[in-house]
Order: structure tokens, then sequence, then C-alpha cells
């Protein structure tokens, strides 16, 4: 009898405890990671011209107050002129086209890792434009996460001629 009291009394104890403690100490990282060309010669920027068969050579800089996670490059048409509310408007922009008059449009969707650990990291990739795919506006979107899951956008329109 005396270890099932013991045993409830130690339970109750511990459940005590838990119930009590304060999350008020746990600090969370709320601050957004940073796409920047500081430092660096960034490329691609708003307005930029590419040729199809052509590589577009991606250099940013990312950083983050605790730690970087990874970082997404999408390429999409803006053939209907939309936005994402990051890039410049004064891109002159091809006549828009209807989903009828595309034949192929470009897409381009890929994840990269970023080392553990790293606050600052300059991320480099040559990414080829097929030479088949319909010209004019794009974007060119840079997403950058960090560990606690805050994410940064970037979207710069670019032409593929």
């Amino acid at each position: 009898m005396r270890k099932i009291l013991f045993s409830l009394t130690a339970i109750a104890a511990l459940l005590t405890m838990v119930a009590c403690t304060s999350n008020d100490d746990i600090v969370k990282d709320n601050e957004l990671p940073v796409i920047t060309d500081a430092g660096i010669t960034a490329n691609p920027v708003d307005c930029q011209v590419y040729s199809r068969g052509e590589t577009i050579p991606f250099r940013y800089r990312f950083t983050d107050n605790e730690e970087l996670g990874n970082y997404n490059i999408e390429i999409h048409n803006n053939f209907d002129h939309h936005t994402h509310g990051t890039q410049k408007d004064n891109c002159k922009l091809d006549p828009k086209k209807e989903s009828k008059d595309y034949k192929k449009p470009w897409v381009y969707n890929q994840d990269f890792t970023i080392p553990r650990g790293d606050k600052a990291y300059d991320a480099k990739q040559d990414i080829q434009i097929p030479a088949d795919i319909d010209t004019g506006d794009y974007h060119f979107v840079i997403r950058v996460t960090d560990q606690a899951g805050n994410q940064q956008l970037r979207s710069m329109p670019i032409k593929i001629k």
C-alpha cells in the first residue's frame, strides 16, 4: 500500500510541475529571413531580359537572425500581367496573352537546402532556359524559409525572348 501511495504522490507532483511550467520563458523566432544583394552582384534583377536556350545565373544572399532553412526558386509566365506585390511596376510588358494563345509556357520550381546552422548563405544556381518555350513576360520568384518556418518572398519581372 505504501508503494502505491508513494507512486501516486510522485505522479501527482510530476503532473503539478508540468501543469505549472510557463511557456513565457520560451522565445520564439518571429523575424523573417532576408533576401538581399548586399555584398554581391545579384542576379536576376527586375526587368532583365534573357533569350531562350540561355542560362540564368541566380545569385542572391540570404540572412536570418537565428538559422536559415531552405529556399525555392519558381519561374512562371506573367502573360496575364498578375502581380505578387514585391516587384517593380515600371517594366514594359508585352500585350496580354489569352491562355488559348499559350503553346509551351515555362514553369520551373525547385527547392534547395541550406547547410544547417547557417545564418548567412550565398545562393548560386545556374538555371537553363529551355529553347522551345513561349517567349514573353515571366516572374522569377525567390522564397527563403528559416528553421522556425518564417518565409520571405521576392518576385521579379523578367522577359524571355
